[in-house]
């Protein structure tokens, strides 16, 4: 029996399939970038977000998860009825290192051998130095949102956005019989532009969250980073109580913090 061929449709003239293409792009990244900052996000929540229908948003994830740039984390669902657990996307370590962190190979090499040189202290002092311009910038925007914690953490997000971090506050209030006072912000970044050095050094990630108490002015704990595996950064605010007088002040580097750090990573 003879096989009849596929059907082939008529030729597409090639600036009208360029277009086509470039459109496809473009849609594509919005999906990604929304992938980025939403995360972990559901194949129906981006399609609310977007305003695409539910064909054309998978159609956009399956492409992006056979490039390896997102990958599925499998969440419980909320409530009592329990099923299967939801898919629900984020970036995957590959799609982060295609933002542009090609340059950490090279940082990396050389922090080891400063490491290597003159001890671990003289990687903490870069680390220091380095986030040292970020609390500076960061400092007066934040003391405008005054003394609420809830406030300062919101203007944190907003200044941490504004350099790239794709972060976002999430207020997660007590309920009772908990007490008031164990309210606490969410805040969490969807992008690390120096994860992978990170995860070569974690000291770049406390002295992270060392700037973080300082500017919001309470002790904070960090819950996971993107360089220990976690599909986001993030730190947990108390909001129960006032803001430590002059907490963002930046502190000199290699000097002691006056507001202490607990780091509890979870990936």
């Amino acid at each position: 029996m003879a096989v009849v061929p596929d059907e082939v449709p008529d030729a597409v003239p090639a600036g009208a399939a360029s277009q086509t293409h470039d459109a496809e792009e473009r849609t594509r990244d919005r999906v990604l970038n929304a992938v980025l900052e939403h995360g972990p996000i559901s194949a129906a929540e981006l399609g609310d977000l977007l305003g695409f229908t539910p064909a054309a948003v998978r159609r956009h994830l399956d492409h992006l998860s056979r490039s390896g740039v997102i990958e599925v984390k499998r969440a419980a669902r909320a409530g009592a009825g329990a099923g299967r657990p939801a898919r629900r996307y984020v970036l995957s370590s590959q799609g982060q290192s295609t933002l542009g962190n090609d340059y950490l190979d090279i940082a990396t090499v050389a922090l080891r051998r400063l490491g290597e040189a003159a001890g671990p202290e003289a990687v903490r002092q870069f680390a220091v130095e380095r986030f040292a311009d970020m609390e500076r910038r960061y400092a007066p925007g934040i003391e405008q949102a005054g003394p609420d914690i809830t406030a300062r953490a919101r203007a944190l997000s907003e200044a941490l956005s504004r350099d790239g971090f794709v972060a976002s506050a999430q207020s997660i209030e007590a309920k009772a019989p908990l007490p008031a006072a164990l309210s606490s912000v969410q805040l969490c970044q969807g992008h690390c532009p120096i994860q992978h050095l990170a995860a070569q050094f974690p000291v770049f990630c406390d002295v992270e969250t060392e700037v973080f108490s300082r500017l919001v002015g309470v002790d904070v704990r960090r819950l996971s980073t993107l360089a220990r595996g976690g599909h986001v950064c993030t730190t947990h605010i108390p909001t129960g109580r006032p803001a430590a007088v002059g907490a963002s002040s930046p502190a000199a580097p290699g000097t002691p913090d006056e507001v202490s750090n607990h780091l509890q990573e979870r990936p």
